[in-house]
């Protein structure tokens, strides 16, 4: 309607001004083709302005896809990755677990050859027993042919002796007439007479007998009545003008004798406790329950409960021939003695010694610990003779 009005305006002029409508329409055909050409422009204007402000919007947004894209690509690597392990563990494990077979075993106690052990042993035994024929009773009496027990009643003397190679307490003893091994170890005070070494400087009474040392109340009566013997003996034999003693004085007591016990020790041949602290019975040698199925078995020795890291000691003198672990056991040491004797201390948290090691009686092996088949910190120590059980308890003073 205004198109047709401007015209119609424009006409209604133009014929008022001489102005024919074909010169109007040739004059008004190029404003249009101007007023196209204008708007055209601005379109294009208005397109590219739009075009300037998304495009950099769009490639962000595209920079910011492809970034959490990457992000979420990579997480689910990881959760495919690990959905993958626990399937391959739901298959395997179940089938290694049932052909898994746990089985619980003696520890192997034969840990050296025969041959060794034999030439051990034999070594051991002649370094204390002249030979075969010298038969020592466990009171130390040596069987002496034409030797005579009767103690002359007179001062006791005494020699020094230099012990040579192949010497032992034996030879030594029947040697110089003496009929008891115990009187050489009780007045030269040794501790071990396995340990004795050529070049060692030994006392050699002239007759058998042991030294008592005097102690605070003690008199020359009480201490004959202990003993058996008289006073006036005690008095002969060491020289005494009276009765009176002195703390700390050496008395001979001849014909007298060290005890069994205190004879297997010198001879190294008593086990001593492997735990010297405060330690528990918490379960015996022989049939028990056991901890766990509460099924009655044989246990192989006598658990000492402990504190964790309390020293463990060698009960006997010995060579150290396994240091290992095994599931019923734990850590654990073996130790090779004298006379086919093996110890085991088993449960151990740690061992402080290593195979081929010769340790002294009561010298350090481990600490205790609850490794292996246990409930609680404890040494559980076994005790074999000729690779049979042995009552540690019988042992152990």
């Amino acid at each position: 309607m205004q198109i047709f009005s401007y015209v119609d305006s424009n006409i209604s002029n133009s014929a008022a001004g001489g102005i024919t409508l074909n010169s109007l329409l040739k004059t008004q055909q190029p404003n249009r083709a101007k007023n196209r050409r204008d708007v055209s422009k601005v379109c294009e204007m208005a397109i590219g302005s739009s075009l300037n402000t998304t495009l950099p919007r769009f490639e962000t947004f595209v920079k910011n896809f492809a970034t959490s894209f990457t992000h979420i690509c990579s997480k689910l690597k990881i959760l495919f990755l690990a959905i993958s392990i626990l399937y391959v563990l739901a298959l395997f494990v179940p089938y290694f677990l049932a052909n898994i077979q746990f089985t619980i075993k003696p520890v192997e106690m034969d840990v050296i050859s025969d041959t060794e052990a034999v030439l051990l042993n034999k070594a051991m035994y002649d370094f204390v027993f002249a030979d075969k024929s010298e038969h020592v009773d466990d009171s130390g009496n040596i069987s002496l042919a034409n030797s005579s027990l009767a103690y002359a009643l007179q001062p006791i003397e005494y020699q020094n002796y230099t012990v040579k190679p192949g010497d032992n307490i034996t030879r030594i003893s029947k040697k110089f007439g003496l009929s008891n091994i115990s009187t050489l170890i009780a007045v030269n005070n040794i501790s071990n007479a396995r340990r004795l070494q050529a070049g060692e400087v030994i006392k050699i009474p002239s007759t058998d007998g042991i030294v008592h040392v005097v102690k605070k109340n003690e008199n020359l009566a009480g201490i004959a009545s202990k003993y058996g013997v008289t006073v006036e003996s005690l008095l002969d034999v060491n020289d005494l003008s009276s009765d009176k003693l002195q703390i700390g004085q050496n008395i001979f007591i001849p014909g007298a004798r060290l005890d069994t016990n205190s004879l297997k020790m010198a001879l190294g041949e008593l086990f001593k406790c492997p735990i010297t602290a405060k330690w528990r019975l918490s379960s015996p040698y022989g049939n028990r329950a056991d901890p766990f199925t509460g099924v009655k078995k044989f246990h192989t020795g006598m658990d000492m409960a402990a504190p964790t890291g309390t020293p463990v000691k060698a009960a006997l003198d010995g060579k150290v021939v396994a240091v290992s672990y095994n599931q019923v056991y734990g850590n654990y040491v073996i130790i090779s003695h004298i006379n086919g004797y093996q110890t085991l201390y088993a449960h151990l948290h740690s061992a402080t010694v290593k195979a081929g090691q010769y340790l002294q009686q009561g010298q350090k092996l481990g600490l205790v610990g609850s490794t292996g088949y246990s409930t609680g910190p404890h040494l559980h120590f076994t005790v074999y003779k000729n690779g049979k059980l042995v009552n540690p308890h019988e042992l152990i003073k």
